[in-house]
């Protein structure tokens, strides 16, 4: 298990945790990351990263990014 934000492009992992305050893991749960969805890195910039989620494009900060447990 590692944090979503170590992830490389073209890379591909099942969401298994979300750490956070209670109002931040039921935003990220909202679009998308909930525990056993599929997250692709499509891209990175210098304030975050470009996924693929469920059919959606996201663009996610690094510190969010952290807070997500993928395997």
């Amino acid at each position: 298990m590692m944090a979503l934000s170590l992830m490389s492009i073209g890379e591909t992992r099942t969401v298994v945790k979300v750490r956070g305050k209670e109002e931040v893991v039921r935003h990220l749960q909202d679009i998308g990351f909930a525990p056993g969805s599929q997250v692709q890195v499509l891209g990175e910039t210098a304030a975050g990263m470009i996924l693929l989620v469920k059919g959606a494009r996201i663009a996610l900060d690094r510190s969010l990014a952290n807070k997500i447990m993928v395997a």
